[in-house]
């Protein structure tokens, strides 16, 4: 069965470092597009970052300069480092993975929780 397997989620004091890892396990075809997503209590999902195959990335504007995706295509695995993290970067963190059939796939989710 495929799935997204995250971790590297926790608390940490604001200012401080984390870093996500997510991989994909089982028969998922041909991974294109990995991104990570967050969700905040009483908010929406909304878009962090997001990377192509070929390693194009693109950030929410409130990360730029303090997240950095990559991944690692042999592993199916995707990154997210996090720098002088804020408490409002505080929620649910997602892993996604987009095919080049179109196929979705989302982790479980991880917690980041920044206190000030």
């Amino acid at each position: 069965q495929a799935q997204l397997v995250e971790s590297g989620g926790g608390l940490v004091q604001a200012g401080g470092s984390l870093r996500l890892s997510c991989a994909a396990s089982g028969s998922i075809f041909r991974i294109n597009g990995m991104g990570w997503f967050r969700q905040a209590p009483g908010k929406q999902r909304e878009l962090v970052a997001t990377i192509t195959s070929g390693g194009s990335t693109n950030y929410a504007d409130s990360v730029k300069g303090r997240f950095t995706i990559s991944r690692d295509n042999a592993k199916n695995t995707v990154y997210l480092q996090m720098n002088s993290l804020k408490s409002e970067d505080t929620a649910v963190y997602y892993c996604n993975a987009q095919t080049t059939r179109m196929d979705i796939y989302w982790g479980q989710g991880t917690q980041v929780t920044v206190s000030s």
